[in-house]
């Protein structure tokens, strides 16, 4: 399991029938994520609705 499982970025894309990331990655940073090896990523936000729900 990657980080990007947990990420509220990383959705199902319906048409490619597939796993994507929404962020509009720059080079560098897509090289990383089509390797696997982005265990640092800037734009990671996880999907946590418990959290969210406590701070209401």
């Amino acid at each position: 399991m990657s980080i990007c499982d947990e990420c509220v970025n990383y959705v199902y894309d319906e048409d490619y029938d597939c796993y994507t990331c929404l962020v509009n990655l720059d080079e560098d940073e897509m090289y990383r994520f089509l390797k696997g090896t982005n265990e640092s990523c800037p734009y990671f936000d996880r999907d946590d609705e418990y959290f969210l729900a406590g701070k209401q």
